[in-house]
């Protein structure tokens, strides 16, 4: 059974840091695209960034210049350094994963979240 698991949120001070890992164990063929987004109280979920088997990223305006996401393949793990945290970034933030089964059957993958608040 495929898992995603989320750690390192916690509460910061605003101008801090935080990395938020996230790791996929179970069966897994491999790991396609992986991404993280966000959801603060009364909002739609955002995608923050996202990043390719290969190691090709993309982000959103909010998270340009101040996060980096990563990942290391050979621990099915992916991360998000978050730098320069504000308190518009306060959110449960999710990984997501899209997983290929030695099936070969591709499917997609969410973890529980993880709370980050910052704090002014």
């Amino acid at each position: 059974q495929v898992q995603l698991v989320e750690s390192g949120g916690g509460l910061v001070q605003a101008g801090g840091s935080l990395r938020l890992s996230c790791a996929a164990s179970g069966r897994i063929f491999s790991i396609d695209g992986m991404g993280w987004y966000r959801q603060a109280p009364g909002k739609q979920r955002e995608l923050l960034a996202s990043i390719t088997s290969s190691g090709s990223t993309n982000y959103a305006e909010s998270a340009k210049g101040r996060f980096t996401i990563s990942r290391d393949n050979a621990k099915n793990t992916v991360y998000l350094q978050m730098n320069s945290l504000k308190s518009e970034d306060t959110a449960v933030y999710y990984c997501n994963a899209q997983i290929r089964a030695y099936s070969m059957r591709l499917s997609d993958y969410w973890g529980q979240g993880t709370q980050v608040i910052v704090s002014s």
